[in-house]
């Protein structure tokens, strides 16, 4: 890796926060440039995904989601690292960071509590203070995930204002760094923020597109054609990108929250439906209103729940190295029942969203052409999916809204 810390992806990212901030993200940049080459680190780092996290994660093939398709399809199942979600492998570098700061106390902010649980997580493995910002509406509906992490010994912290989701959850998680950065590290959960985060947690879930460059180089000889990942902050996303920003033939696909459609105020596509302005310390797209003003998100889906994006993602939108689309609530309930069905594999709501754009791409594919062959010759490529957690959090949501739509 190169020691320098990107801060901007053409005109995104950056720095917009309180002056008492400065300091602190200067620390971060200088110490993570030092450390993210240290054989030290890596090593100790390499030690815990492999013996604590369970990493490499497996790619799998889904035979019969393949059959349905009309085209070989490989699931990357990070539902299966140690937690059930990507979370981890950036929550326990960041721990590890802290540790090398000196820092005793991590804050965190969580949507659909994955990465509230993972952080817990760290922070019980490596004996650190944790508090967890969280809505009070994301409380509500991740409730096994709110116990978990008090079991693991973190103060989960309700926040009330606004619409009590994740972006309220992250303002406040940066309100207590401005008054405790000397003694706190804040692990944020996504591709946002300001530098030089957005760069940091993609190094840390690159991981992700690293093993699929090697295991699908084993399962098929070569790169896949498509890799899929849902898009809220956008880590998953960013760390299954990654590694094929320069292999020319593979095409990188972001999936948003549609939420109840982009033509309602009631979705979460900050790259598909949103304008450029500032959130959380960084430039990027964002959905506001004429003025600038922030607006709500919605998603069924907590961790999609979320009125922007990682700056990277907004620059790889505009050069059009990635596109992103976007599905529905109701599709990606669909597609988390189908995907259960299928290949047993009950997958969170934000993965199902990606699984949703699939199901919904192969059906306009036969739609087009109603003879087109059947995809599953090596000539015609194979798609990579990201499925970035498991959906055991998720149950009470999605069943209820699949039997709102089963009426």
């Amino acid at each position: 890796m190169s020691s320098t810390i990107e801060e901007r992806f053409g005109p995104y990212g950056g720095r917009f926060v309180p002056e008492v901030l400065m300091s602190a993200l200067d620390e971060l940049t200088v110490v993570w440039a030092e450390t993210r080459d240290d054989p030290e680190y890596l090593a100790e780092l390499d030690r815990l995904l492999r013996t604590y996290v369970g990493r490499p994660t497996p790619l799998y093939r889904a035979d019969r989601l393949s059959e349905r398709l009309g085209r070989r399809v490989y699931l990357k199942r990070e539902d299966l690292a140690h937690t059930g979600a990507h979370k981890i492998n950036n929550a326990v570098g960041q721990a590890l960071l802290a540790k090398r700061m000196s820092k005793s106390r991590v804050i965190a902010e969580t949507g659909a509590g994955q990465h509230g649980v993972a952080t817990a997580t760290a922070c019980a493995l490596l004996g650190l203070e944790c508090v967890v910002y969280m809505g009070t509406e994301d409380m509500r509906r991740q409730a096994s995930n709110v116990e978990r992490m008090r079991l693991l010994g973190a103060e989960v912290a309700p926040v009330e204002a606004g619409a009590r989701t994740l972006k309220e959850a992250v303002s406040a998680a940066i309100r207590d760094w401005v008054t405790s950065s000397d003694r706190s590290h804040y692990v944020i959960g996504s591709v946002v923020g300001p530098a030089p985060y957005p760069a940091l947690v993609r190094d840390l879930q690159s991981v992700i597109g690293v093993e699929i460059a090697e295991q699908a180089a084993d399962a098929e000889g070569g790169p896949p054609s498509r890799v899929i990942a849902c898009v809220g902050g956008g880590s998953n996303a960013i760390g299954s990108f990654h590694a094929f920003l320069d292999t020319p033939g593979v095409e990188l696909i972001g999936v948003e929250a549609g939420g109840e459609g982009l033509d309602t105020p009631r979705h979460g596509a900050s790259l598909g439906a949103g304008r450029t302005g500032v959130l959380h310390g960084a430039l990027s797209s964002v959905l506001a209103d004429e003025d600038g003003q922030i607006q709500e998100a919605h998603s069924i889906s907590a961790g999609l729940d979320y009125p922007g994006v990682g700056p990277e993602h907004a620059h790889l939108r505009d050069t059009g190295r990635a596109r992103y689309e976007s599905v529905t609530n109701e599709q990606a309930l669909r597609a988390f029942r189908e995907i259960s069905r299928l290949e047993g594999i009950i997958p969170a709501l934000e993965s199902a969203h990606a699984i949703a754009w699939l199901l919904a791409d192969a059906d306009r594919r036969v739609a087009e052409t109603p003879s087109s062959p059947v995809c599953f010759t090596p000539e015609f490529g194979f798609d990579v999916v990201t499925m970035s957690g498991r959906g055991d959090k998720d149950m009470a949501e999605a069943t209820a809204g699949l039997d709102e739509l089963d009426g």
